[in-house]
């Protein structure tokens, strides 16, 4: 965004050059670190800041708590009149920062004479995508990111779906950058999980692909602005807004048909024109005594795991001595991506076969993950109560009944440890079916279930 910019959102014109907010023409009084806050969530519009930039951008010099800028947001917010007649501009993060989530409109405040005339309405002036980097290397989901970039194509509307962890928005992210130049730079991503208001999910989308909203319902707006134009929007973890998120897509798949749509979800939207893909967990090899070290590094979630090993201090390749401690690692953790590599990193400190009898201790879900990773991924825990947070009581309660169980059940044992006065046997059967749905309970092959 130039610093020359006029930026405008609901009735509001932000001159960033001049300092100045203005409210139907009518200058807004905004104290210096109140506007200094201001223009740098505007300038992320859509984005997560952290406290910890927009201290630096309001108090530069000056060492403050965050007490500090908890009072200047709020100063800010009742200056906007944020949350007055359904009016939303900045919403909080929790344990990450704010987000301005209001839709934005830029344009340069002295247009020059020379400028080329207005692009017809039927055209996207795109702007300059803002995609997540994607990983320089991806392991074990090529494979993935080539079947989804066909089926955006074919099928227009794609949902990812995977327990926590498994790698939906890493694949998601790749997908995107892989959709760049047949979506001609117009593709657009969202992290719904900076959305903690399913009433903004509207919002948020709008923002990202630069359309400009006046009104306290977006998305007639944003439909008609989409309606002939084609992009690929990304909408990254839409469980918890699930119902706002079902919604908006549908009304985008009927409405805009040159709009293409790929989710990440812990469950299916169960919208119309919605085609599911599953994200299988990483490939791991079964814990044989004689499985050499070639033959298990061929598998993805041991490449992965070693990896994450050797970046946390470990010396050496593996072993064919090792090799089935680490096959039995990774099949007990499910091949799921990020429980592999929390574990991987504290081979550095406690050796691999330390790390296996660790596996065993209730306090690897408190193992700490990147710093900069989303609190939901940060510690398997923190991945688990995402998930169960968003459950219904009745679906927590069968869940923790099921937890007594080590491996694969039948529906018969999860009946009889879960069927009490309130849960009859076919109340049960459909909270599994939830649960399955929901990615926390699996079926195998053999018609067996397993959490």
């Amino acid at each position: 965004m130039s610093s020359g910019d006029i930026i405008t959102f609901g009735p509001y014109r932000l001159i960033p050059e001049e300092r100045l907010l203005l409210r139907d023409g009518e200058t807004v009084d905004l104290g210096s670190r109140v506007l200094d806050v201001l223009i740098a969530l505007v300038e992320s519009a859509g984005e997560v800041v952290s406290q910890r930039e927009l201290i630096a951008r309001a108090w530069p010099s000056v060492v403050v708590g965050d007490g500090s800028l908890r009072v200047t947001i709020a100063s800010l917010r009742k200056a906007l009149g944020d949350g007055e007649d359904g009016a939303r501009y900045i919403a909080n993060v929790t344990g990450r920062g704010y987000c301005f989530v209001a839709p934005v409109d830029r344009a340069p405040a002295q247009p020059p004479a020379s400028a080329s005339p207005p692009a017809l309405p039927s055209s996207l002036s795109v702007p300059k995508h803002k995609l997540p980097p994607r990983l320089t290397r991806m392991v074990g989901r090529q494979g993935a990111v080539e079947a989804l970039s066909t089926l955006l194509t074919s099928r227009r509307f794609v949902s990812v779906v995977g327990p926590g962890g498994m790698g939906k928005t890493t694949v998601a992210v790749s997908v995107a950058h892989a959709m760049l130049d047949p979506f001609g730079n117009a593709v657009f991503f969202v992290d719904l999980g900076a959305v903690t208001d399913a009433a903004v999910v509207a919002n948020a989308v709008a923002t990202a692909v630069g359309s400009s909203v006046q009104t306290h319902d977006p998305l007639p707006s944003l439909i008609a602005f989409l309606a002939d134009r084609r992009v690929l929007l990304v909408l990254d973890n839409c469980e918890h807004v699930i119902d706002a998120a079902a919604s908006l897509t549908e009304r985008l798949y009927s409405d805009a048909p040159e709009v293409h749509i790929l989710a990440t979800s812990r469950e299916a939207l169960r919208a119309n024109g919605e085609h599911v893909h599953l994200l299988a967990p990483l490939d791991h090899p079964n814990a044989r005594d004689d499985l050499s070290a070639a033959e298990a590094m061929a598998a993805p979630a041991v490449q992965l795991f070693m990896e994450r090993a050797i970046a946390s201090g470990h010396a050496g390749a593996l072993t064919d001595a090792d090799a089935p401690t680490v096959a039995a690692i990774c099949s007990r953790l499910d091949g799921i991506a990020l429980a592999i590599e929390l574990a991987g990193s504290r081979v550095g400190a406690y050796g691999l076969q330390g790390t296996a009898e660790l596996l065993t201790n209730r306090f690897k879900l408190l193992w700490l993950g990147r710093r900069s990773a989303p609190p939901r991924h940060q510690t398997l825990a923190a991945m688990l109560d995402w998930s169960f947070n968003l459950l219904s009581d009745w679906e927590r309660r069968v869940l923790r009944r099921l937890s007594v169980f080590v491996g694969e059940f039948t529906l018969e044992a999860a009946q009889a440890v879960a069927v009490d006065e309130q849960t009859d046997a076919i109340d049960v059967g459909e909270a599994i079916s939830s649960l399955i749905d929901k990615s926390l309970v699996s079926v195998v092959p053999s018609g067996r279930s397993t959490p």
